[in-house]
C-alpha cells in the first residue's frame, strides 16, 4: 500500500510526452529527489518505479539526517528524442515542478544530468545540480561512488574482518559513471564488471554478461544499474557474502531482505549506501559547505553502516 502525499500525471503540451511526479513526505522539509528520463513497456510500470523511487528517497534522507522529505520524477521516453524533443519534455517538466510550489525540488538521475536541470531552471527555480560553470555542483556520480566506497569499508570489517579488499573478488553490475568509479577505487579487489552497454567494456577489468552477474561466485557483488535485480529467484542463486551497492530500489519486494538474510548475505540498503549524491549536493546547495566539508559528510555512511551493522549483530 502506498502512503504518498500526491501523485501527479501529466501529458506535456509541448512535447505530448508523460510526466510525472510522486511526492511521498514533506514531513522533514521539501522533498528532494532525481527526474528519471527513461522508456518503460507500460505506463503502469512507470508509476509503480516513480512511487518507489520516491519512498526510497525518505528512507534516504532520514537516515543520513537530511532535513529533508523524498519525492521523485519520471519523464516517460515514447518516441526517438530528438534534442528538440528533450527540450520540450524538460520544459513540460518544470511546468509540473511548478505545480508543487517547492515542495518538490529536483535532480539527476537515470537519463538526466546537470545539462537538464539546466534547462529546467528556465522555467524553476527548484532544481539541483547545474553544471558547474553555471554555479551548481554538477554530476553527483563522484560523491555517489564515494558514499558507495565508504558504506563497503564498513561493511567489509563487519563481514571479513578488515576493510582491505585485496584479492578479494567483486562484481559490479552496472558500469556507467558510478560503477566505472567504484571499480577503480576498489584498489587491489580482483573486479569483475557487466553492463548493457557492451562498448562500456575495457581490458581494465574482468567481463561478465548482464544475465550472468547475479551467479558468478564472488566475495562481494555491487548492484550499480537498475533496480529490481534482488528476487527470490535471483537470491537462490547468489553466491555471494555481501551485498553493497548505489543502485535504487534493488529488492523486487521486501521480503527479499529476509531471503537474504535466511542465506547468510549481508546487505547494505541501498537507501543508505546510495546517499552520497544527495548528502553532497544538499551540503554544498543548501548550506553553503566547502567541497572537503561536503566529501566529510559524504564519508559519514561509513560510519552509519557500521552502526547499523553492529545493532543487526
Amino acid at each position: 500500500m502506498w502512503e504518498h502525499e500526491q501523485l501527479v500525471v501529466r501529458t506535456g503540451r509541448r512535447s505530448g510526452m508523460t510526466t510525472m511526479v510522486a511526492l511521498h513526505s514533506t514531513e522533514a522539509g521539501p522533498a528532494v529527489g532525481g527526474c528519471r528520463m527513461k522508456t518503460y513497456a507500460r505506463i503502469t510500470d512507470a508509476i509503480t518505479d516513480v512511487l518507489r523511487l520516491s519512498k526510497a528517497m525518505t528512507l534516504k534522507c532520514a537516515v543520513a539526517g537530511i532535513p529533508h522529505g523524498g519525492a521523485k520524477s519520471v519523464i516517460v521516453v515514447d518516441r526517438e528524442l530528438t534534442p528538440e524533443l528533450r527540450r520540450a519534455v524538460l520544459l513540460d517538466h518544470a511546468d509540473l515542478i511548478n505545480e508543487f510550489g517547492g515542495a518538490y525540488q529536483a535532480g539527476p538521475d537515470v537519463g538526466t544530468g546537470p545539462d537538464d536541470m539546466l534547462v529546467l531552471r528556465e522555467l524553476t527555480p527548484h532544481a539541483y545540480c547545474l553544471p558547474e560553470e553555471h554555479g551548481g555542483t554538477g554530476s553527483s556520480s563522484g560523491p555517489t561512488a564515494r558514499g558507495v566506497l565508504a558504506a563497503l569499508k564498513a561493511a567489509s570489517r563487519h563481514v571479513f574482518g578488515t576493510d582491505d579488499l585485496t584479492g578479494r573478488k567483486v562484481v559490479i553490475s552496472g558500469f556507467g559513471s558510478v560503477g566505472e568509479l567504484i571499480a577503480k577505487g576498489l584498489g587491489g579487489a580482483d573486479i569483475t564488471v557487466s553492463d548493457v552497454d557492451e562498448s562500456r567494456r575495457t581490458g581494465e577489468f574482468g567481463w561478465v554478461h548482464p544475465d550472468e552477474a547475479y551467479q558468478v561466485k564472488a566475495d562481494v557483488l555491487i548492484p550499480a544499474a537498475v533496480g529490481g535485480v534482488l528476487s527470490p529467484e535471483t537470491v537462490r542463486h547468489l553466491d555471494v557474502r555481501l551485498i553493497v551497492g548505489p543502485a535504487n530500489n534493488q529488492l523486487t519486494d521486501d521480503g527479499v531482505a529476509g531471503l537474504l538474510e535466511e542465506r547468510g548475505i549481508v546487505w547494505v540498503p541501498d537507501h543508505v549506501a546510495s546517499a552520497g549524491g544527495v548528502i553532497y549536493t544538499l551540503a554544498r546547495e543548501d548550506d553553503g559547505a566547502d567541497h572537503e566539508t561536503a566529501l566529510k559528510r559524504v564519508d559519514g555512511i561509513e560510519a552509519t553502516v557500521e552502526r547499523m551493522l553492529r545493532a543487526r549483530g
